[in-house]
């Protein structure tokens, strides 16, 4: 197995369980590394400190044992079946009303650098890491094995996620099975979802609670749904009894979707608008106020190089919707960039209130729910943050 050996005092890192290994704290590599190799990490004096995937890039390592292992099948069953032991306990499994939500969470269930989620009974994966797209086809046959049955299909989506594709020029398709025609339902409204083409795995499962957060607040109120995507909290607006939603997307491809689902769940045409356009553009021309807002926009930084520019982002999108709010609206505004942390985001929120001149105070603090687990020595999984905030 290929040795990397740390520099003197990089490895406390390690020692409190971050299951990342910098770049920068390499000190030598024995032997001829590829991407997607599974490697002994060592301190500087030759201890064994871990076991992981290798990736040339800044992270160089992603760990999946703190403990010598024997790298197998049996390594990746068992902790899949600890993953599905949680989201069991969690109810999901057996939830009627919903049959959408996340089985694997990368680091947050020991998997650094894979995805699964369950859209009925198809699972999707998306590989992070080389390593782990190498492992793709053992993780679909253990999860059709493990699932009892429930899993009928595995759909590999990982040619967008790959960060170098190492040489590797396969496209997304079924390792297992192929498209189903189940119906989909979160909290019993059904949604159209294509995994095969759209965006992550083909529904933003993270924004489940928060979703049905929106549909407690949509009472009697105007919404206007930003960066609508599939127009998820458009149909939780409207069954919540919202007079009107406006949802604004820039891919009509989205706003399509948007309007397909509003039609799935039989909602009146006169009580909502789907709008192909520019949010920032939307935002800037329209004369309209509203009562709620939500603002959930894509990652303005995925690296900390952009970390700056984001933040002045997140505070002009804030800055607008402010201005567009009745007073005493709602405004939900969400950050799924994970180089942008809680603090960060927040006062760039509180930044924004000031410039705008508008008295803000914080209802709810909000995070991913509890199928995207955040390991607590990997703080970098906290990735989703939302405030809902009262403005007058």
């Amino acid at each position: 197995m290929i040795k990397i050996y740390l520099k003197p005092g990089k490895e406390q890192s390690l020692q409190r369980f971050h299951p990342w290994v910098f770049s920068g704290a390499i000190k030598r590599i024995d032997g001829n590394v590829s991407e997607g190799d599974v490697v002994e990490v060592l301190s500087s004096d030759g201890k064994f400190l871990a076991l992981g995937h290798y990736q040339p890039s800044s992270i160089s390592v992603r760990i999946f044992s703190f403990t010598p292992v024997t790298v197998n099948a049996n390594l990746w069953r068992g902790k899949l079946e600890r993953a599905i032991a949680l989201r069991q306990k969690l109810g999901l499994f057996s939830n009627s009303q919903t049959n959408m939500f996340r089985l694997v969470h990368g680091e947050g269930d020991g998997l650094p650098g894979l995805i699964v989620d369950i859209y009925g009974d198809t699972a999707v994966i998306q590989s992070h890491s080389v390593g782990m797209y190498f492992i793709r086809k053992e993780i679909a046959t253990l999860l059709v094995d493990l699932m009892g049955g429930k899993i009928k299909a595995v759909f590999d989506k990982s040619s967008g996620t790959i960060p170098f594709k190492a040489g590797v020029s396969e496209g997304d398709g079924y390792i297992i099975g192929s498209k189903s025609s189940i119906l989909l339902f979160e909290y019993g409204y059904q949604f159209e979802v294509s995994w095969e083409e759209g965006q992550k795995t083909g529904l933003f499962i993270d924004q489940r609670e928060n979703r049905k957060l929106i549909e407690i607040y949509s009472k009697g109120a105007k919404v206007l749904n930003t960066f609508c995507y599939t127009g998820g909290f458009s149909v939780f607006a409207a069954k919540g009894g919202a007079s009107n939603v406006i949802s604004v997307d820039s891919s009509q491809r989205a706003v399509d979707l948007t309007s397909r689902n509003m039609e799935l769940n039989k909602i009146p045409s006169e009580k909502y608008t789907d709008i192909c356009a520019d949010v920032f553009e939307f935002l800037r021309d329209d004369k309209n106020m509203y009562d709620l807002i939500i603002l959930d926009p894509p990652a303005f930084a995925k690296h900390n190089s952009a970390l700056k520019n984001a933040l002045q982002a997140y505070k002009r999108l804030n800055i607008a919707a402010m201005s567009k709010l009745n007073k005493g609206g709602t405004l939900f505004t969400f950050s799924c960039s994970q180089v942008v942390n809680r603090e960060q985001f927040r006062n760039a929120v509180f930044s924004a209130g000031v410039i705008a001149n508008r008295e803000v105070s914080i209802l709810h603090q909000l995070t991913q729910p509890a199928d995207h687990p955040i390991n607590i020595y990997h703080p970098e999984g906290e990735y989703l943050k939302g405030l809902v905030l009262n403005v007058d």
